[in-house]
């Protein structure tokens, strides 16, 4: 059997220096606030994961096909077309949470924000907080 390797793994990549090479200045202060607010929220210091995720906190999992590895608790990225949040697409409550967030677009696991000041704050905290606790419920940690 071939071992997967997760390309998503945290380094040691400066959170900062990383938001800096952001080249929005809009995007690079709205990473700043998201940067706050995750923090606070979620009560974890940011770590790089991978070239381009900031995480906070982290998790093991394991699913049933035996692929396992390690990953944020909650994140978000701000890439060149939007901003990325990442929550659980699993989170019980999620789609009550997002009506109320804002104007945003959600992929699998991802919701797309243009700017922050497009979502209520309040709401995101609410976010932040309900998929770590569910993530976490989920996977346990040893």
């Amino acid at each position: 059997m071939v071992k997967y390797e997760l390309k998503t793994k945290e380094t040691d990549q400066s959170v900062i220096e990383f938001i800096e090479s952001v080249d929005s200045l809009k995007k690079r202060e709205d990473a700043y606030n998201l940067l706050k607010i995750f923090e606070e929220t979620s009560g974890y210091e940011a770590k790089m994961w991978g070239p381009s995720i900031i995480g906070f906190g982290s998790y093991h999992y394991k699913y049933a096909t035996g692929h396992e590895g390690d990953a944020p608790l909650a994140g978000f990225s701000p890439r060149k077309a939007k901003i990325s949040l990442y929550f659980s697409p699993s989170l019980p409550n999620r789609e009550e949470l997002l009506s109320r967030l804002g104007k945003h677009t959600t992929g699998k696991s991802c919701v797309y924000i243009n700017k922050l000041a497009d979502v209520d704050e309040n709401v995101l905290k609410e976010l932040i907080v309900q998929d770590i606790q569910y993530v976490q419920k989920i996977y346990p940690s040893n």
